[in-house]
């Protein structure tokens, strides 16, 4: 009986052939599943990122957009306190020469009748009253713009959530979605109000 050579194995049976080819196909599934799964980490992580830096933008965008409204406001308001302090100046000089022109009417300043007096005496008080009614016109002219750039900051609230779930979240940006569409839709309808409303 001839006997195999020292080192040679037998052809491999069918079932070990089988057993072997089910391996390497496991083997490769296996591996195009890891990438697949690494791929789809990486997109999660990228429209993370993406998201993160949309609402970041649209966060700095607002707050900018409250600063320009606040230096705006100042600056409005710096101009209307020197107008008010030039109105109050003027009244104050009107009232002095209204004052100075009853003392010479009382005291029967020099040149004029009597009869010219009472005239001289109308035309300082309809003067005042004029003087008068055209400060208050002014003043309220103030009061109204003051009021008109009292304002307060769009979604306070949601924004403030916002920064406070990314701090909590740091690499779970997508946590924080809900809250930015919501934020998103607030900061989009109260600029429709503010278009519709003509300011």
């Amino acid at each position: 009986m001839l006997q195999c050579p020292a080192g040679w194995r037998e052809p491999f049976s069918e079932e070990e052939l089988k057993r072997r080819v089910a391996e390497e196909l496991a083997l490769e599934q296996a591996k195009k599943e890891s990438e697949k799964q690494k791929q789809l980490k990486q997109s999660k992580e990228l429209d993370q990122e993406s998201a993160h830096e949309q609402l970041t933008r649209a966060i700095l965008r607002e707050r900018i957009s409250s600063e320009e409204e606040r230096s705006r406001a100042k600056h409005l308001i710096k101009q209307l306190e020197e107008k008010d302090r030039v109105i109050k100046k003027q009244d104050e000089f009107y009232k002095q020469q209204l004052a100075r022109l009853e003392e010479r009417e009382t005291l029967g300043g020099a040149g004029g009748s009597r009869a010219q007096r009472p005239t001289k005496g109308l035309e300082s008080a309809e003067f005042y009253k004029v003087t008068t009614e055209q400060y208050q016109k002014a003043t309220e002219e103030v009061e109204a713009k003051f009021k008109r750039y009292d304002f307060h900051p769009v979604c306070a609230d949601l924004q403030a959530q916002i920064l406070q779930c990314y701090r909590q979240h740091t690499h779970q940006t997508l946590s924080c979605s809900a809250l930015a569409a919501q934020y998103m839709h607030c900061v989009n309808q109260a600029k429709q109000g503010t278009l519709e409303k003509g300011g």
